[in-house]
């Protein structure tokens, strides 16, 4: 492989065209004058030490360790200096709602890894990079660990303290068990271990030995890690630093750390890695408090994108039949614009059930101690350590073991109520009740963060679900004509059965032997639907769910109970029946039962827009406008595809006359939607519909005018609202409204003054007596012009 040319890169080009540490394409070698190395070595600083990590058999895991301590679990460390360096499935739950038609992101159900790097961010936010530091200046100046990380490995006592004035002993015996122990290092610069390995010095100390930095003189004098063990005489530390050796070398994929090699040297076994400069997600979140606050925390883009690629590497690791077992920020490195999970010395295979089990404190599940590892106790680490990055998690040891610390104490969550609910349901108690797969939490996740930046820029971030298909149509967009009151609300009120059928349709399983079918009906009338699913060859799940919804737009909501209730039969974990019941409780105008269906299922999918928009619905059908207010605007500021959400979000702002805000939310709606037309309308309709001569203004007319004109209406329509502007005016001059001298506006093509708004409003009412569709509305059209028109003397 050739030396990567990038600036300040140690990496190799590997055979698919990436480098193994940027992740970027080669760029032409440098100059032969250039100096190989960009970076001068640094002075070795005072070394970090890593957090404790408990380590225990099934019976006892979930009792064993304690805050605070040095950890015994993990195989990286902190690097001097405070970088980083490495050396380094279950059951279907009750309530997954994941699609499975996506592996995980990077992740590959092979031996081989993708070959995706450098994408941290997800495309959706920039994370900033952390420079590949030189591996010389990590050196630990005097390696030793210090008193308060000393335990004994086999009773977990303290061990090498200080007593008397002494100093605490590097080596002896634990007074508690009497089981050997040693602190030393057992490499010095200089050795070479294999006849290919000069050792440099210790980088750190790990939970379970000594990395220490070397160079490969037989590999183009590139950096490696060496990782031994910490205590030789523990069998548990020398099964999990052989098995990380097995498992490393089956492992490939850009966001987990690889593996070169195993030597001996002497009486001890050495892992080579390959080296990650950079630093840890510890690391990070130190320091970023260390210069904004102990109370501050990452931006939560940031974090969720930490989240995103971790879990790109679980999901790879669930896929090959592994656990990882112990992930916390201390097991991840950020190193230029990639994260590499390290330490795998906790991992283990999905079926072992003799391994001694590693976690953490804070992060470890709570069923380890008694049903073992999973892929849902991986993943509720995730979720633990995603609340650490991105909230003052105080007590996460301690007070809160075992919870999240509530909504009411956490503006984050106040501000990002998907997020919280992601958390909750990754952290789940209940193993059932969490996310099932790294996949399913990944996309659940990625929802989450286009929410997230949304709320924070205001810009949308639309994008396909995973789980439903686009909005059918669109409620409560029909404007309220005026028939002759000038009060009239401007929107149609939303009712039930329209709202319902607005709901966008969870997707169909590709696994359905009807699936072709069902893509290939195009009948959108409800009646013809019915008719077409009745007739299908064979009545499988997939066709009777759309049956069902075909029955509730027919308002046969009976049909609909029976076959959902034949579908909760034979799969009471089916989510889509339950979404259903709660479509069929709001066709059926029973807001408050259907928003308790869609409120769980907001808990299970979090990062899902149909939720939402079914409680905004739910919401304002009851009273609740404020809530509903709130989940509108979560919707259309998030995806914009849901236009329902635009004028459910227009009704709540007239309902407490905001209407500015109503205006820029119609406004809002683009051009490119087929209810563009519409929303424009209805902003003409809230500039002057039900205004008081005091709330209208010259400049506000004129602009009602100048968005009417600029439509391309049929003549009734036209004639309509055009009416309805010029009688706003009129009614505003004749209240003593009059213009600074010198200022001609005028109003669709009319002066401001009454003869000439008189004289343009007769005109316009005849035009509509004339196109009338009935004798009634023709008589009053002709009535309004006669009152209307130009007083005369004659």
């Amino acid at each position: 492989m050739n030396r990567c040319a990038q600036p300040g890169c140690t990496g190799e080009i590997e055979p698919d065209g990436f480098c193994n540490i940027c992740g970027l394409a080669p760029l032409a070698p440098p100059p032969p004058t250039q100096t190989p190395h960009p970076h001068s070595p640094q002075p070795p600083q005072a070394p970090q030490t890593e957090q404790k990590t408990q380590k225990a058999q099934p019976e006892q895991a979930a009792q064993t360790g304690r805050p605070g301590q040095a950890e015994r679990g993990g195989v990286g460390g902190q690097g001097a200096g405070g970088r980083s360096v490495s050396g380094g499935v279950g059951s279907r739950g009750s309530r997954s709602v994941g699609s499975g038609r996506t592996a995980s992101r990077g992740g590959s159900s092979g031996a081989s890894g993708s070959a995706r790097r450098g994408m941290l961010g997800a495309g959706l936010v920039e994370v900033p990079p952390v420079p590949t530091r030189d591996p010389a200046s990590a050196i630990m100046e005097k390696p030793e660990v210090p008193e308060n990380r000393r335990f004994c490995s086999r009773c977990d006592e303290k061990v090498g303290r200080s007593r008397g004035g002494r100093p605490g002993r590097t080596e002896g015996f634990c007074r508690n068990c009497g089981h050997p122990f040693s602190f030393t290092p057992k490499l010095r610069p200089g050795e070479m271990l294999g006849g290919q390995y000069e050792v440099l010095g210790c980088l750190a100390h790990g939970g379970m030995g000594w990395v220490y930095l070397a160079r490969d003189h037989n590999v183009s004098e590139r950096w490696v890690v060496l990782k031994g063990l910490l205590d030789t005489g523990d069998a548990d530390s020398l099964a999990a630093a052989t098995a990380e050796r097995a498992f490393l070398a089956e492992v490939e994929h850009p966001n987990i750390v690889k593996i070169y090699n195993f030597v001996r040297h002497g009486d001890s076994g050495y892992i080579v890695m390959e080296y990650v400069g950079g630093r840890s997600l510890k690391d990070i979140l130190l320091s970023h408090r260390s210069e904004h606050g102990d109370d501050t925390s990452l931006p939560l883009g940031q974090v969720i994108a930490y989240g995103l690629e971790v879990l790109s590497a679980l999901g790879y690791l669930h896929g090959v039949g592994l656990l990882y077992c112990d992930f916390k920020p201390d097991n991840a490195i950020q190193s230029e614009e990639q994260l590499k999970l390290i330490d795998l010395g906790g991992v283990r295979r999905a079926f072992d059930v003799d391994s001694p089990i590693f976690g953490t404190t804070g992060y470890q599940a709570p069923e380890i101690g008694s049903r073992g590892p999973s892929v849902m106790s991986d993943l509720y680490t995730v979720g633990r350590t995603l609340a650490v990055l991105s909230l003052p998690f105080r007590g996460y040891t301690r007070r809160h073991l075992r919870s999240l610390p509530p909504k009411e104490e956490v503006p984050l969550f106040q501000r990002h109520e998907s997020y919280h609910r992601l958390l909750r349901r990754a952290t789940h108690p209940d193993p059932a009740r969490r996310f099932q797969s790294a996949a399913e939490m990944a996309e659940q996740l990625t929802g989450v963060l286009r929410e997230v930046l949304s709320t924070e820029d205001g810009r949308p971030r639309p994008a396909p679900s995973p789980l439903f298909g686009p909005e059918q149509n669109t409620a409560g967009a029909e404007i309220v004509g005026l028939d002759g009151a000038a009060t009239a609300p401007i929107l149609v009120p939303l009712e039930p059965s329209a709202a319902a059928a607005a709901l966008p349709v969870p997707l169909v399983s590709g696994a359905d032997p009807a699936a072709a079918f069902l893509a290939g009906l195009t009948a959108r009338d409800p009646g013809d639907l019915a008719a077409a699913l009745s007739a299908a060859p064979f009545a499988s799940r997939e066709v009777r769910l759309a049956l069902a919804r075909a029955r509730i737009e027919l308002d046969d909501l009976g049909g609909a109970d029976r076959l959902l209730e034949q579908l909760a039969v034979e799969d009471p974990d089916d989510w889509r029946v339950d979404w259903y019941r709660g479509v069929r409780a709001l066709a059926d105008g029973r807001g408050g039962d259907a928003a308790a269906v869609f409120n769980d299922l907001y808990d299970l999918a979090p990062g899902e827009q149909a939720p939402k928009l079914a409680l905004a619905f739910c919401h304002e059908l009851t009273g609740a406008l404020a809530e509903a207010d709130r989940f509108y605007q979560i919707v259309w500021r998030t995806d914009p595809t849901h236009v329902s959400a635009a004028f459910g979000l227009a009704r709540t702002r007239l309902a407490v006359d905001d209407r500015r805000s109503a205006l820029r939310v119609l406004d809002s709606v683009p051009r490119v939607s087929s209810h563009y037309l519409a929303a424009q309308l209805a902003a003409v309709a809230v500039a002057v519909r039900g205004r008081r001569p005091g709330e209208l203004d010259a400049p506000a007319l004129v602009q009602a005018g100048r968005r009417l004109s600029s439509l391309r209406l049929d003549t009734e329509r036209r004639a309509a609202f055009t009416a309805e502007v010029l009688e706003a005016a009129l009614t505003w001059v004749r209240a003593g409204r009059t213009l600074p001298a010198g200022i001609r506006h005028q109003v669709l093509g009319t002066r401001l003054d009454e003869p000439s708004l008189r004289a343009k409003l007769e005109e316009t009412y005849r035009v509509l007596a004339k196109l009338a569709d009935g004798s009634g509305h023709r008589h009053t059209m002709v009535r309004r012009a006669n009152a209307v028109r130009p007083r005369t003397l004659f």
